[in-house]
């Protein structure tokens, strides 16, 4: 079993990273300014995205927008062909959850910095978790931390199961533009989730306890193919969700 790893609050474990993280106010661009054209593009994909309400598509993101544990685990269960749960495969399953910690956090100065408003807030809408908007609305849109960590986690799994590298990167990309989708951030945004994602993941290969933990994880994930163990979500429905496009993305 891995170690045990304190929570930094209520349902949060502590990361690998600690302070080493990488500095998103450094790492990209200030957000597109209202008026400009990059501005004019965000808000035309947040418009046509918003024509997904009642689809599948739509129930997709409104699943992916829940980060808690254990419901998260699953998304990359599909792609991967094998359940992630901390029965059957604890190592992965603190290694998702650390890494969500590393990835989210790392957001943070430019969230702070640049205190985005979000498309919900500037069209006076909601999102597809209106438990969520309270929080929303004082959490900066730029850049997306449901991006940077479905990014991670994306790049992470494709060293876990090379294999099935393609279907785990498209994953992780729907997972970041479900954003969209929820009306809960600009295009931009996810754009630069990804970069943000891409940083803390190279912060990541030089922390031991992380490449310890990865080569566990992929022990585990090989036993459970040998023991022919199978994803506990209905895939059939996730790839019929991950069929219908969103309007606009680039």
């Amino acid at each position: 079993m891995p170690a045990t790893v304190p929570e930094i609050r209520p349902g949060l474990l502590a990361g690998y990273l600690g302070r080493d993280l990488p500095d998103s106010l450094k790492l990209l661009p200030a957000p597109p300014a209202t008026g400009t054209p990059a501005f004019r593009n965000d808000q035309a994909v947040s418009r046509a995205s918003q024509k997904l309400r009642g689809t599948p598509r739509y129930e997709l993101a409104k699943a992916d927008a829940d980060l808690a544990f254990p419901h998260t685990a699953s998304v990359f269960e599909c792609t991967l062909g094998v359940p992630v749960t901390q029965q059957q495969s604890p190592f992965l399953y603190q290694l998702l959850r650390r890494t969500m910690t590393d990835a989210a956090l790392a957001t943070y100065g430019a969230k702070d910095h640049y205190k985005r408003i979000r498309p919900f807030v500037h069209y006076k809408e909601g999102t597809c978790r209106p438990e969520d908007e309270a929080s929303l609305r004082k959490d900066g849109s730029y850049p997306s931390g449901h991006t940077s960590i479905g990014w991670t986690w994306a790049l992470i799994l494709t060293e876990l199961a090379p294999d099935r590298a393609d279907a785990v990167l498209a994953r992780g990309r729907a997972f970041g533009e479900s954003r969209l989708v929820c009306n809960a951030h600009w295009q931009s945004d996810i754009l630069e989730g990804r970069a943000t994602a891409a940083g803390a993941v190279a912060k990541l290969h030089a922390n031991a306890d992380f490449r310890a933990d990865m080569a566990m994880a992929v022990k585990e994930i090989a036993t459970l193919r040998a023991n022919g163990a199978t994803p506990g979500v209905d895939c059939a429905a996730e790839a019929t969700a991950l069929a219908v496009p969103i309007p606009g993305v680039l």
